[in-house]
């Protein structure tokens, strides 16, 4: 573990609320899991607002956290620009907030008035993950990239995926801008315009995250192609379980750069602790993990990025 291993003690009795962008995002739900697994070892209570995939409604969750007066917010998985009228709200009253992927700066001092925004190095992720498809596939492939441009961070990252496969020589036949929050509608039918558009062209998949291969099977299968067979998927984060089960069984996704959601979930509120005694944050940074079928055979049954490394020992000596 590389993480702090000296800090303030638990701040006793804290209430918090988690405002999740939209808890059938498998990585918001697994740090969301992460905080939980933390808060009760902190000894705070927990409070989970579900801001269900849209705009309207992450601010009315927003608006729900602020009247609960907690004494901190932790914003889960959405852009802080979107909401930056009702996160100023939040700092007039006064309450300390922590995110994870709030934004594109990560680390310390995130803009909204974010203490921490915790997070893998975005166009890391990416680049590993457009790294793989060139080993995979050689500069022949040709790649579809799909992003949601409702935030920053998925612009940028996949724009770094298309950066570095014409870079190393390979073709980007359509990059797809879609809501991640309407996949389970339209993955299907867009799958299916683009095999007829890009046919036997269409080699890779790249996506921001493992939620748009969700719902691209199906289609997939009914086109004939079997699990394992091209366009090969890839995602640039966060891990989630069914993209693990996907891979594992290597049915319609191959690979994934999963971040260590529950570390992070640990990690939020370790953040948050720190900013509810006016102490500086930690600056850590986590690493991302390159998910490969291979690799799930080797490290056993479990359907998530959790390294076997001593953070909860670590985190409970530092509050202790």
């Amino acid at each position: 573990f590389d993480g702090p291993s000296t800090g303030p003690a638990a701040y006793e009795g804290a209430t918090i609320v988690v405002v999740a962008g939209d808890l059938n995002n498998g990585g918001i739900l697994g740090v969301t899991n992460g905080i939980e697994e933390a808060a009760e070892v902190i000894g705070w209570e927990v409070r989970i607002i579900d801001g269900g995939g849209s705009i309207q409604g992450r601010t009315a969750a927003l608006g729900q956290a602020l009247a609960l007066q907690p004494d901190g917010i932790v914003v889960n998985g959405f852009d802080a620009v979107e909401q930056q009228a009702s996160l100023e709200q939040v700092v007039e009253a006064g309450i300390p907030m922590v995110a994870w992927h709030s934004g594109p700066v990560i680390g310390c001092d995130a803009p909204g008035g974010i203490f921490s925004n915790v997070s893998t190095d975005p166009l890391e992720v990416s680049t590993v993950a457009a790294e793989w498809a060139i080993a995979d596939g050689g500069t022949d492939i040709g790649v579809v990239i799909f992003t949601d441009s409702t935030f920053q961070i998925a612009i940028d990252k996949a724009d770094r995926l298309q950066e570095v496969i014409e870079a190393m020589g390979g073709t980007v036949l359509e990059y797809v801008d879609t809501p991640i929050a309407d996949t389970s509608s339209r993955m299907g039918p867009l799958t299916t315009t683009l095999l007829q558009r890009h046919g036997e062209a269409w080699t890779h998949s790249l996506a921001i995250n493992d939620l748009y291969f969700d719902f691209m099977g199906p289609a997939l299968a009914a086109a004939g192609i079997s699990g394992d067979g091209s366009p090969l998927a890839g995602s640039a984060g966060d891990g989630s379980e069914a993209a693990f089960q996907r891979i594992r069984t290597q049915q319609y996704q191959t690979i994934t750069v999963a971040e260590p959601l529950n570390l992070q979930g640990w990690q939020l509120v370790d953040e948050l602790n720190r900013a509810l005694q006016g102490e500086e944050c930690s600056g850590y940074i986590t690493s991302p993990a390159l998910v490969t079928a291979e690799g799930l055979e080797a490290s056993g049954e479990g359907n998530s990025f959790d390294p076997d490394i001593p953070y909860r020992e670590t985190y409970t000596a530092i509050w202790n």
